[in-house]
C-alpha cells in the first residue's frame, strides 16, 4: 500500500481548518486508517474542531476491541461528536464549531468508509467515481429535482452543509463498503479541492503523476492555480490488490 496526505491553507484564508490523518499501520483492530476533516467556526474554532475530532476518533479506535468495522468506526465518530459539543459548551470562543468528516479503512480487498458533510471519497481507475454522497443543501436540491447535477457545482449555496460533527447531539453518519480491484486509487478530499477542480481534471491529475506523491502535490497546486479560495486537504491511497502484491 502506498499513501500520501497533504493540506494547504490556499490563497485566500489565513488559517488552515483542514486536518488530515493517514496511517498504513494497525490502529486497534483496524489495519490502517485515513481521515479528512474540514473544520468550521470562528478564527480558532474551525481548526480546533477538525483536529480535535480526528484526535478523539483515532484515540477511540486505538483503544477499541470491536472487530466489526462499522460498529468500531460509528462508535468513534459518535464519541467525537459528543466530546466536541461538550467542549464547545465550555468555551464561548468555540461556540458553533463543527467539522465535516470522511474516514476510511482498507481490509483485504474491501474499503469501508463513512462521511458526514461534504468532504468526499473518490474511486479512481479507468474513470473517476464519487463514492460518498454530499450532505449539503445543493445535493438535497439535486435529489429532489430542484436543480440539475451540472448546476450544483456553481450554485451560490453550494457551501451550505446539512450535517456536521458537532452540529447536534445525534450525528447522522453514512457508512459504505466497496470491493476494490487492481489499479484502484482512493482520493479523499475537502471541498477546497473538489470546488476548485472538476472531477475529470482530478482524474487526469491523479493518473498523470509519476507516483501518488506527485499526484497529490499536483492536486493542491491546481486548486491554488484555480483560485485557492479555501483550505485544501487531500489523502491519496494506492492499495495492493491482486494475487501478487502489485501496487
Amino acid at each position: 500500500m502506498k499513501t500520501f496526505s497533504i493540506t494547504d491553507v490556499g490563497r485566500v484564508r489565513n488559517v488552515n481548518q483542514d486536518y488530515v490523518y493517514s496511517t498504513d499501520t494497525p490502529l486497534g483492530t483496524l489495519p490502517n486508517l485515513f481521515i479528512v476533516a474540514d473544520g468550521m467556526g470562528g478564527h480558532q474554532a474551525g481548526d480546533f474542531a477538525s483536529k480535535f475530532t480526528v484526535e478523539v476518533i483515532t484515540k477511540e479506535l486505538r483503544q477499541s476491541k470491536e472487530t466489526d468495522v462499522e460498529k468500531a468506526i460509528m462508535a468513534a465518530i459518535k464519541k467525537a461528536n459528543h466530546e466536541l459539543i461538550e467542549t464547545a459548551e465550555k468555551d464561548e470562543h468555540l461556540t458553533g464549531m463543527g467539522t465535516t468528516l470522511v474516514i476510511a479503512t482498507i481490509i483485504n480487498q474491501m474499503i469501508y468508509f463513512a462521511n458526514v458533510g461534504d468532504s468526499r471519497l473518490y474511486l479512481i481507475n479507468k474513470g473517476i467515481t464519487q463514492l460518498t454522497k454530499d450532505h449539503s443543501l445543493v445535493e438535497e436540491m439535486v435529489r429532489l429535482g430542484g436543480i440539475k447535477p451540472e448546476e450544483a457545482k456553481h450554485h451560490p449555496d453550494k457551501n451550505i452543509i446539512t450535517r456536521a460533527i458537532g452540529a447536534k447531539e445525534e450525528v447522522e453518519v453514512d457508512f459504505f463498503e466497496h470491493r476494490l480491484k487492481k489499479g484502484d486509487i482512493i482520493l479523499m478530499c475537502t471541498d477546497g479541492l473538489s470546488n476548485m477542480v472538476e472531477d475529470e481534471e482530478l482524474f487526469h491529475l491523479v493518473q498523470g503523476g509519476r507516483d501518488i506523491v506527485e499526484s497529490g502535490e499536483l492536486l493542491v497546486e491546481t486548486a491554488k492555480e484555480n483560485g485557492g479560495t479555501d483550505n485544501i486537504g487531500v489523502v491519496l491511497v494506492k492499495p495492493c490488490i491482486g494475487e501478487v502484491s502489485i501496487c
